[in-house]
């Protein structure tokens, strides 16, 4: 308890962690800090007036000037100027603050700046925007993350546990040892910052919350499940438990390490958040695991049968007879199984070409899915200055050639003004405005050309830093990650899965359908989030990530039912008989565990962050799809086609070579636990 207090005191949101280890940007930034004064905070103060400012409104703007100039210390030691609009109905004041190294202190000074700007004539707007600003604005939202977030995925976990267990009395067990887990996987990850300097953002902190959340509660529905139905052949808890983790404890730690080693190829990316979700991902995932095959199963068998009340578990029973839809399902599935698979292909791929639709990469000013005054100030500024750019570009000289960067910045076509700024420890600060508006293609072109030209300047090389510049670099090194990473987590959870099943085929048949899942999920994004959702872009980063949790949480499921299959099929049945068993046996479990898992990353989409709406969907929804669509109809559909061959070359495959290919009706059984 007391280092997971601490998590909050290592957690850091500065611009830094969301950019590239290795680009020019993110050289700027490191840069910015190192200079006297500090890493400033670039705040723009936008007054605007219908019809027109008056000089009253004037005289209010420059009181505040020169109060922040009272309070806080200017970076390069000026007081800002005044821009105004052509219309003379706007005018704005780029204000750099020195001096305060903290983020907290940063977003501190935000917020008290704009208390002070409040003080203005009745009519006037005045907004406080720039990076600083949308930072700050950021900060909040990730303020009130890890609490809201811990709860209402708890309550949603609660809700779906009774629903599943039908129990005033067992929900609470699992409920309890997730919610230790997550105290513990917060430890770990405190520990893991202070030890390896593993990074830890807002973003990481709270996907790993709803990832130990999600996975935990998995694991215990397929444990108690399965401790369910042991508790019928044994007499004593302990041995069912025993019975329990032997039958389902190898699905449970590939499914665990599957998920782990995806988010562990994370550490191969460029992108500083990517690479620092990878290990604190992974932490929550082991430390799920740990509560589930120790505390669980611990409390359950202390507590005996009695915890099932009233549906207990009696030694010797059978299980009352009644329709099992999943035994519905794969009747269905053996009589078309040709039909079922090319079906549900075609509909994956067909959802899949939405992708084409999907809105292009998301602007700064569409981070947040309402509208805070950091965004509302840039717009204003759009619409006041469309001759020229709002947000600087910070470009890093070597203070020996600084005049010749200079002089070519001021050169530059798309260059409206550049101002030399501070200097120190070798380099020398310029700001540059573009023509056209932040982030457009006018500025993006100009950025690029810009690098290319100071790049033949002699005297060592120039850096070109800024929001706008982030975001390019953000871009291309999204588009290297996904080279490197996708292969690298395909190969891991391939690697598993062949250890597990002992089977290459069903191996490769898995992962192509969880690729696919993830294609899907995809394309139903690109085409809902702009129409439904009212979003303008997608995050550069959300492919890579959305497809490293799709793949490493998505093939759980299919572990679960093959590693049952299997089970079956060593017990002698044939493998179409082994494929209509694990589907009816398991098909409890696995819909009630996906509904939990789903239901948990959608809670993601209920934050006010573009990037989180967009995560939590697209998982929410391949997780659905993998649970009701591939492991029910497709993959059975391909088990039952591919007959023996599914496990080819293991020896299960050669054990079977004698049996003649089958599909038998399912067994009419009881209605599987959970």
């Amino acid at each position: 308890m007391p280092f997971a207090g601490k998590l909050g005191d290592v957690q850091d949101d500065t611009a830094v962690n969301y950019l590239p280890a290795s680009a020019d940007s993110t050289r700027v930034a490191e840069l910015q800090e190192s200079m006297p004064g500090g890493d400033t905070t670039d705040l723009i103060l936008v007054y605007h007036r219908d019809g027109g400012l008056t000089e009253a409104d004037r005289a209010s703007a420059r009181e505040h000037i020169a109060g922040l100039a009272d309070a806080y210390q200017f970076s390069g030691g000026q007081q800002p100027r005044a821009v105004d609009s052509k219309d003379g109905a706007t005018v704005m004041y780029g204000v750099s603050l020195a001096g305060m190294p903290d983020e907290e202190d940063q977003n501190k000074a935000v917020d008290d700046i704009r208390e002070a700007v409040d003080d203005h004539p009745e009519g006037l707007s005045v907004e406080v925007g720039g990076s600083g600003g949308l930072g700050a604005d950021a900060n909040k939202v990730f303020e009130t993350v890890d609490g809201t977030l811990m709860f209402a995925t708890a309550a949603v976990v609660a809700l779906l546990l009774i629903l599943t267990y039908r129990s005033p009395f067992l929900w609470l067990v699992p409920l309890l040892v997730v919610g230790a887990a997550t105290v513990a996987a917060m430890a770990v990850v405190y520990g893991l910052s202070q030890a390896f300097d593993v990074t830890v953002t807002g973003m990481s902190s709270a996907v790993m919350t709803v990832l130990v959340f999600g996975a935990g509660t998995d694991y215990a529905l397929l444990l108690t499940a399965r401790y369910r139905e042991e508790l019928r052949r044994y007499p004593h808890p302990y041995d069912a438990m025993v019975a329990a983790l032997r039958g389902c404890g190898a699905a449970v730690l590939a499914s665990s390490g599957t998920v782990a080693a995806g988010l562990m190829c994370l550490l191969a990316a460029d992108l500083s958040s990517s690479k620092g979700l990878g290990p604190v991902g992974a932490a929550g995932v082991v430390c799920a695991l740990a509560a589930m095959l120790t505390l669980l199963p611990a409390v359950l068998v202390l507590l005996g049968r009695r915890v099932f009340w009233p549906l207990i578990p009696a030694y010797g029973s059978t299980p009352a007879k009644r329709r099992n839809v999943f035994a519905a399902m794969g009747g269905s599935v053996s009589r078309r199984p040709v039909t079922f698979l090319v079906g549900g292909v075609a509909l994956l791929g067909a959802l899949a070409l939405g992708a084409l639709n999907a809105p292009g990469d998301l602007k700064q000013e569409d981070t947040f899915t309402n509208k805070p005054e950091s965004v509302s100030a840039m717009q204003t500024l759009a619409r006041a200055y469309p001759e020229q750019g709002s947000q600087p570009i910070t470009i890093m000289a070597r203070t020996t050639n600084a005049d010749a960067v200079l002089r070519v910045t001021r050169d530059h076509d798309g260059i409206v003004r550049a101002e030399r700024g501070r200097g120190g420890e070798g380099w020398t600060e310029i700001s540059a405005f573009a023509k056209d508006a932040p982030e457009s293609a006018g500025e993006v072109s100009t950025i690029k050309g810009l690098r290319s030209e100071l790049a033949t300047i002699d005297g060592g090389k120039a850096l070109i830093g800024g929001a706008s510049a982030e975001q390019i670099d953000l871009e291309k090194t999204n588009a290297d990650d996904r080279k490197v990473v996708i292969p690298l987590v395909m190969l891991a959870v391939l690697l598993i899965l062949i250890a597990l099943l002992r089977s290459l085929i069903a191996s490769v048949m898995l992962v192509a359908a969880v690729v696919t899942v993830w294609g899907a999920a995809t394309g139903l994004g690109g085409l809902l989030f702009e129409p439904v959702f009212d979003l303008k872009g997608i995050d550069p980063g959300l492919p890579l990530i959305t497809f490293v949790f799709l793949v490493a949480l998505g093939v759980d499921y299919g572990i679960f039912l093959m590693h049952r299959m299997r089970e079956e099929a060593v017990k002698g049945a044939s493998t179409p008989q082994a494929a209509l068993t694990a589907l009816h046996t398991t098909g409890g479990v696995i819909a009630s565990a996906g509904l939990v898992l789903a239901a948990t990353f959608a809670v993601l989409a209920t934050m006010p962050m573009a990037m989180m709406l967009e995560l939590g969907f697209i998982i929410a929804v391949g997780v659905l799809l993998d649970t009701f669509l591939v492991r029910t109809y497709l993959v059975t559909s391909a088990s039952l086609l591919l007959d023996r061959w599914i496990w080819w070359p293991g020896k299960l495959f050669r054990r079977q070579a004698a049996r003649p290919a089958a599909t038998p009706a399912p067994e009419r059984t009881a209605e599987p636990v959970g």
